[in-house]
């Protein structure tokens, strides 16, 4: 995605005579409100809402302003590149499409269309254990388009090392492990709302088509679906897994392993002990506990610790490419969208997505030169000062 930025931003513009009253929204802000116009509120909430009283979610997004990007002049931006390489791949620029569940519940395209939207792009899909729609019919829809696999590890250990071994042999390329929901949090808006989507038989396409799954029911899902759901609750997360069982997941690939849900300092070093290949700091988009660490405080100290022997990804709170900037300068490869994706999704299908997906890439590329940068690689410490306050003074502005 070279200047990418320009070219999108021109776009609009030479609109300008003839505007379209209905073309889609630009900012996050008005993508949430035109969902809001789209969905009911069972869906919708289960989108925007967070674990308890929403202060993880909130802080997420509201600490990306602790940081400061300090732009530098007269640099040579003529020419902006946004690519990365992660494990041995080339991708247009650092966005991943984060890994969300039941996406039929957004938008009829479902997780059909946001791969679709990605891989027209080329940005990597990470395709959901809880999607609705089988991981083999996402990857026939994406072609050759890069694409990972998200892993929700289940109770049932054959279950497990089926998901992984149909995840390589539809050509995913990683395996993204995700940590931190062994149980679905106390999330209010879904309780008031009594809205649990799987319960009605969404997010299971993966279960309903596995071997190991089926094996285990008297009957098929088409013919006791309810049974079939059930079975469902017994075996998804697992509240039992340590750090020892990684070794269960390397026994079944040889694909990258990513664990997403690191935080903690110390649980980066423990996977790179245990021989991980990646890490995703998330606290799940503040999904699964309430006043927990934001994600963009925790990554400068994973990245610490880290020290660049495997590649830090980061997902929660990424709204704008400002935001991407501040991520990449304390540390990340990569970043992981999430909740804007599926705005664009619930207002506009695979087009929505796309064009989400697009504008962040040129909001990123547009900031990226106007802070002096050709390359995102070329993104570090240096382009930012930690404030203690929202407002950069003297007094309370360092510089790194």
């Amino acid at each position: 995605m070279k200047n990418i930025g320009d070219q999108i931003q021109f776009n609009i513009y030479k609109d300008m005579r003839n505007p379209d009253p209905n073309r889609l929204p630009v900012s996050y802000e008005d993508w949430e409100k035109e969902a809001r116009k789209k969905l009911e509120d069972g869906p919708f909430y289960y989108v925007k809402g967070g674990a308890g009283g929403e202060r993880t979610m909130e802080a997420n997004v509201s600490n990306f302003n602790r940081w400061q990007i300090v732009p530098r002049m007269l640099n040579n931006v003529d020419e902006r590149d946004l690519s990365i390489n992660l494990f041995d791949q080339t991708f247009p620029s650092p966005i991943l499409h984060a890994p969300i569940g039941t996406q039929s519940v957004i938008h009829d395209e479902g997780e059909i269309g946001s791969a679709k939207a990605c891989a027209e792009l080329g940005i990597p899909y990470i395709a959901s254990s809880a999607a609705t729609i089988p991981m083999e019919k996402i990857a026939e829809a994406m072609g050759d388009a890069p694409r990972w696999f998200q892993l929700y590890w289940s109770r049932d250990p054959e279950i497990t090392a089926s998901f992984v071994k149909r995840a390589e042999a539809a050509g995913y390329s990683a395996i993204v492990v995700t940590l931190d929901t062994p149980m679905m949090a106390w999330r209010e808006d879904d309780l008031r709302n009594v809205y649990l989507p799987f319960l009605i038989g969404e997010g299971v396409g993966n279960y309903f088509t596995d071997p190991a799954f089926l094996a285990k029911l008297d009957q098929s899902p088409q013919e006791d679906p309810e049974a079939a759901i059930m079975h469902w609750t017994k075996v998804f997360g697992n509240t039992g897994l340590t750090w020892d069982d990684l070794a269960f997941l390397r026994e079944h690939t040889n694909l990258p392993i990513l664990l997403k849900g690191i935080l903690h300092p110390e649980d980066a070093e423990l996977a790179i002990e245990y021989g991980v290949d990646g890490i995703i700091v998330s606290n799940h988009g503040g999904r699964q506990v309430d006043g927990a660490i934001s994600a963009i405080d925790a990554l400068p100290q994973v990245s610490e610790v880290i020290q660049d022997r495997i590649p830090v990804l980061m997902d929660s709170g990424i709204r704008r490419g400002s935001d991407i900037i501040k991520a990449m300068a304390l540390g990340a490869k990569a970043v992981l969208v999430g909740r804007p994706a599926m705005y664009g999704l619930a207002v506009a299908g695979k087009r929505g997505v796309k064009e989400v997906l697009q504008n962040l890439s040129a909001d990123l590329d547009i900031t990226l030169g106007l802070i002096g940068k050709r390359s995102v690689n070329q993104i570090d410490r240096s382009v930012l000062v930690e404030a203690k306050n929202p407002k950069l003074t003297k007094n309370n502005a360092r510089f790194l």
